[in-house]
This record gives structure tokens, sequence and C-alpha cells, in this order.
């Protein structure tokens, strides 16, 4: 039956007890999906059971992997020093547990474009693949993913799902949450609505989104007007300084959907500092739901990615490219949380 002369319980006693082969019980221990989840649940029990764990080097040994999968961070400039984005910070946790869920042992760094991050992880075999959060301008970032693809890497990224990206992508469906962020502010009566974030290719997600919110617009008949569209990257300053440029050049607005809850958060402290009312005179929306967004006054009405599916459904992509198959890009619903800053109990302005 496959006893280890030391006593301890190996693959081959649960896969007895499990009435599977002994391949069966090291694919579900690994999180293999072609696994049923009954048969997954089964093993996994019988395991804890016998206190049984898995021996990584010697899986490292047959497999000719190091069972580790790195997460590059992309540097943002943030008002603290941890030069993260606060949203790809809530994901850590998500994409932390399905590595543990899969046996997997995760290593965290930075990624800077001027540096070959990739050298450091797979190419040296201290990683089997990399998961890519955040990019800063997609259209420099481009070229470093086709040299990625052409060496072989393995690796999938967060980002916009669109059929001409380079390597596995999983993200949000950012032009459905665009639409459900206009659909609900012109449902409130508001007609002019600016969008703030640079919406152009250096930023696909921001031009999803904004597209999204054109096409709601025009579905209630509202043409989009170009002088509400004013660009901003992801932070508190930016969203800010796009405020007030909004507010200088004198066009009338009644709401405003952000890129970003830090757009969001900027842009709020603007139109406070205008002497503005969220939501009495400008109904705000924001997106990521990060945890400041609920944390301000009034409280944020923002779009919220699905962050626990996501960690799992970068683990498939990445899993996916390692084992040999094309990895497919996935894409998530955002959903609607609504809050103060467009539902106040005071009416919009006429």
């Amino acid at each position: 039956m496959g006893r280890n002369p030391t006593g301890r319980p190996t693959s081959f006693d649960i896969a007895y007890r499990a009435g599977v082969s002994q391949p069966t019980v090291s694919r579900a221990l690994r999180g293999d999906k072609a696994v049923s989840a009954a048969t997954r649940a089964r093993i996994e029990a019988i395991a804890r059971e016998l206190n049984y764990t898995v021996d990584k080097n010697a899986s490292s040994l047959r497999s000719q992997r190091s069972n580790t999968i790195a997460l590059l961070f992309f540097e943002d400039q943030t008002t603290d020093d941890s030069m993260i984005n606060p949203f790809f910070l809530s994901m850590l946790g998500s994409i932390t547990r399905a590595c543990a869920n899969r046996g997997l042992d995760l290593l965290i760094s930075f990624q800077r474009m001027e540096d070959d991050w990739h050298t450091q992880y797979q190419d040296s075999h201290r990683a089997d693949g990399l998961i890519l959060l955040g990019y800063g301008d997609y259209t420099l970032y481009e070229e470093r993913l086709k040299q990625l693809v052409g060496q072989g890497t393995h690796f999938v990224r967060w980002g916009s799902v669109r059929n001409d990206n380079v390597g596995a992508t999983v993200g949000s469906d950012n032009y459905g949450a665009g639409r459900l962020a206009g659909e609900h502010l012109f449902g409130l009566g508001r007609k002019r609505i600016a969008f703030i974030g640079q919406a152009d290719e250096s930023y696909p997600e921001f031009a999803d989104r904004y597209r999204g919110l054109c096409d709601a617009l025009m579905a209630s008949g509202i043409p989009p007007d170009p002088a509400l569209l004013h660009k901003a990257l992801t932070s508190e300053a930016e969203g800010y300084a796009a405020t007030r440029k909004l507010l200088e050049d004198g066009t009338e607005f009644d709401a405003m959907f952000a890129a970003s809850d830090l757009i969001a958060i900027g842009a709020m402290h603007a139109l406070t500092d205008a002497g503005l009312s969220v939501p009495h005179d400008v109904a705000l929306v924001g997106f990521d739901d990060i945890p400041a967004a609920s944390q301000m006054n009034p409280p944020l009405t923002t779009l919220m990615q699905d962050l626990r599916k996501a960690g799992e459904l970068l683990l498939d992509a990445l899993t996916e490219s390692i084992d040999g198959k094309d990895a497919v890009g996935r894409e998530l619903a955002a959903k609607l949380i609504v809050r103060e800053s467009t539902i106040g109990h005071t009416s919009p302005r006429s």
C-alpha cells in the first residue's frame, strides 16, 4: 500500500482510503480542477485526518518545478510608503489564499520598468510562473509582455480583458461597470456626468469604463460631452487637480464617475473645497471599493470587484500556462455598492 518506512502517512494511504488512484490524490492536493469537487473534498478530509503534508521537495524533483509562484506589484505613487495601490493590497489576500489552497508558495516583489524583473524568478527557477498586478502606461508595458511571451515565460496579469491581449489576462468587466455607473446616476436624475480618468489606450481599463458610461448615456438619449472628460491617473492628487480644472473650465455638471476610488477621494476633497455639496450639488461614483471608500464623508458609492474570485481565476490561468495548455482570459462582473455620495437625503440641484 506504499507505507512509508518512517511511519508517516503517504499519498498511497490516502488513495486506499478514498478508493482512488495515487495520481488522483496528487492532482487533488494540487488543486487540479480536473478532479471533481466531491472527490477533492473527500481526499482533503482524509489528508487532514491523517495529518498528511505534501513533500514539496520530492514533488519538485519529480516535476522539475519549484511549486512557487511570484507575485509582482508595479510601483505606484501613494500617500504612504507602500508604493502599492490599495486595491492591489486587498487582492493580495485572495491570491495568497488561492496559492495556499493548492499547496503553492508565494514570492512577493516589485516590478520596475527599468529592471529585468522576470529573470529573477522563472529564468532562475525560483518560481514556475508570474502574476503581474499593475503596469502604469500599457502602451509601454505591452512591449515587456511581448518579450515574456517570446521567452516562454509563464505569466498572467490583472487588467483589461480584450481579444488582442498579450498573454493571459484576468480582469473585471470594466465596460459593464461603466454602464452600471451611468445607469445609476441617470436614474437619480443626473444628466451632466463628468468622467475623471485617463480614458485612452495607455490605461485600457479606464477607457473601457468611460466607454460603458458613454453607451449608458446614449441609451438614455444623452450625447456624451467631450468637455466633461478630464484625464487623471490613479491618485488622490490627480483626482483633486482634474476636478479643480473641470471647475475652472466652467463646464456645468451634476454628477461625476471617477475611474478609481483614489481619484474619487481627491475629487470629493476638491468639490468640498470649492463649496459644493456631495451629493446635493454633485453625485459621485468611484471604482474599486477600497477600505477608505466606506469611511469617506459622505461614504462613497463605488463599483466593487470580485477579489475572492479574482485570486482563483488568476491561479487557474497561470496553472494552465505552466501545464502547457492555452491559458484563456477571464472576466468578472463588478457590483455597484450604493452609498451616500449618490443617494443623500437632498435632491439634485435644479
